[in-house]
């Protein structure tokens, strides 16, 4: 499940950049851009670090910030389809994506609070 999820995060960074990629050169677009590369590839890099957490205090903390920067990439792809940079096609499978990962990492922080506790 690890490796799966690392190989995920990193698609998913991925293909926000593809989608950025096809929005306007306009200065909207381009303060999107930059926010979407960062929160998207901070979604892989942290969730990476998750996977050598020290403790589970640690990988709480790691896996609160993923949960953080998926949910701010699903504001801006959120945010493109509301500005009508791009149509909802191109972000449909992108919003399906992070909403998924959403409910994943979320999912994970539960059980590790729950084994903290024990």
């Amino acid at each position: 499940m690890t490796k799966d999820l690392k190989n995920r995060t990193k698609i998913f960074a991925h293909n926000c950049i593809k989608l950025i990629s096809k929005l306007p050169n306009d200065y909207l677009a381009n303060h999107i851009k930059k926010q979407l590369i960062r929160s998207s590839t901070s979604v892989a890099a942290n969730y990476r670090a998750t996977c050598v957490a020290q403790s589970k205090k640690a990988f709480i903390s790691k896996i609160s910030i993923v949960i953080e920067e998926i949910d701010e990439s699903l504001f801006w792809i959120e945010f493109i389809q509301e500005e009508n940079l791009l149509s909802p096609d191109m972000c449909k499978s992108l919003l399906k994506e992070a909403d998924e990962l959403t409910r994943i990492f979320i999912s994970s922080r539960k059980t590790a609070n729950l084994n903290i506790k024990h």
